[in-house]
């Protein structure tokens, strides 16, 4: 089994999209065979892995399932930052690309990837731009970077030609450019963090554009959430459906991964591609929560070979739903991330994640940017501190703290600022999205973009 090679001539499209209306049998059946070749792949090719299994004793035949691999430990960022290049599986030479993690936690990492793994993404981002409906006949902006060893644009790019769209990369570091391809080349679809493709519609309505009129079937919205624990629209993303008068479609990855979750239609959860991941989602001693309970996200990439990785913890805080979705798919999917494990904040005995702040933020009219600090103040309690942009005068952090504290039984500190200050603080060039979170719990230089 060491020798054989996870990727297969399995990259096809029409046979993917039939597994994910497969009775939730076949579907897993599939899977743990595609596991039982990653886990031979890892023991042969991977010296991290190899060791890993070397010293605790277990035989790849061992893990036969999903459900063994239990057994098995987690592997941490903290992994691949002290042992990098023993998670590299092939020869140097067979590398043609690497990505760089968007640091969000901590330092970048590198995740090189074969031709083999750009082949696997392309297809990933294929299949995720199906489950949102995309086609042939789509005209996609696609405004995510696609520089600094980002992996997002590249992967949306790939996919988005193995399906044949039509494919404008716009990049995400200038609105007014945005505008302008929207203007002039009419897009039907658009790909983008939430908060920018709000910023563009609005400053096409301030140039006396109304947004709507271009005509976009969908959008798919990255890096922030745009749907609730209950899978309605979000703030952000109902004044997106509102501004552009499309359909919202969310949709969740990381480099690491290489892998995404996608909205379908019906909007209840990512669905999750059997084929290219086994995910676990467990509780803060490492066990599996049942279905619709909110844990970590711990993620198995299937089929890649370059940096290949097992139980990934991943930090993010989401619930697994495993009934069949409406839109005749059985694959399970991943709902709306609520926050890093790493940001949870506990204040006045109430556990909070910044997203739940952010979301209330993203609801009140005349708030133009926003950024959190966290504060060690006792034992297992912290001081909140929310700093909001605003030109409007009537809007007072009083007013905006009580807002908050409706909603998450918490009514934390609220500065007001002006909206220029918010951009000094939280826009950075070196990342891909706006700097939100600030953490002074362990020092004064934490910082978590959003």
């Amino acid at each position: 089994m060491s020798g054989v090679s996870p990727k297969a001539d399995r990259f096809d499209a029409r046979k993917g999209e039939a597994l994910s209306r497969a009775p939730q049998a076949e579907i897993a059946a599939r899977q743990d065979d595609l596991l039982r070749r990653h886990i031979g792949y890892l023991v042969g090719h991977s010296p991290f892995y190899r060791s890993m299994f070397a010293d605790l004793g277990v035989r790849p035949e061992e893990i036969s399932c999903s459900g063994d691999l239990a057994q098995l430990p987690f592997t941490c960022k903290s992994d691949l930052e002290d042992h990098h290049r023993a998670f590299l599986a092939v020869d140097p030479r067979e590398i043609v690309d690497l990505c760089l993690t968007s640091g969000t936690t901590g330092k970048s990492v590198a995740m090189l990837q074969s031709a083999g793994d750009l082949e696997r993404l392309a297809y990933n981002e294929e299949l995720a731009f199906r489950t949102a409906g995309f086609s042939i006949s789509d005209r996609v902006l696609v405004a995510v970077a696609t520089d600094r060893c980002f992996m997002a644009g590249l992967a949306y790019f790939l996919g988005l030609t193995r399906l044949k769209s039509t494919v404008m990369r716009g990049g995400s570091g200038n609105a007014a450019f945005t505008m302008e391809l929207i203007r002039n080349f009419r897009p039907s679809a658009l790909v983008g963090v939430p908060s920018l493709l709000l910023n563009v519609g609005e400053r096409l309505l301030q140039d006396g554009i109304v947004p709507a009129e271009f005509g976009i079937k969908r959008m798919v919205c990255i890096g922030e959430p745009v749907r609730d624990q209950n899978f309605a629209l979000s703030p952000l993303g109902e004044r997106l459906e509102v501004l552009w008068r499309s359909p919202i479609f969310g949709t969740y990855a990381s480099t690491e991964m290489a892998t995404s979750f996608t909205d379908c239609a019906e909007g209840t959860g990512g669905h999750l591609l059997p084929e290219l991941m086994v995910v676990e989602i467990v509780d803060e001693n490492g066990e599996l929560v049942p279905p619709g309970a909110f844990g970590e996200v711990v993620a198995t990439p299937l089929g890649v070979t370059g940096m290949p990785l097992l139980r990934f913890k991943t930090g993010d805080i989401a619930s697994l739903h495993v009934d069949p979705c409406p839109c005749g798919r059985n694959t399970h999917r991943l709902g709306p991330v609520i926050g890093r494990k790493s940001q949870m904040l506990k204040c006045r005995g109430t556990t909070v994640y910044p997203p739940a702040i952010f979301t209330v933020l993203q609801g009140i009219p005349g708030v133009a940017g926003y950024y959190l600090e966290a504060h060690s103040e006792f034992v297992l309690s912290d001081r909140i501190r929310v700093v909001v942009g605003t030109s409007d005068p009537a809007l007072t952090g009083e007013a905006i703290a009580e807002r908050i504290a409706a909603a998450i039984r918490v009514k934390p500190e609220v500065s007001i600022v002006t909206p220029e200050e918010i951009v000094r603080m939280t826009v950075r060039q070196d990342k891909q999205k706006p700097v939100i979170f600030f953490d002074h719990r362990a020092g004064p230089s934490g910082e978590t973009v959003a």
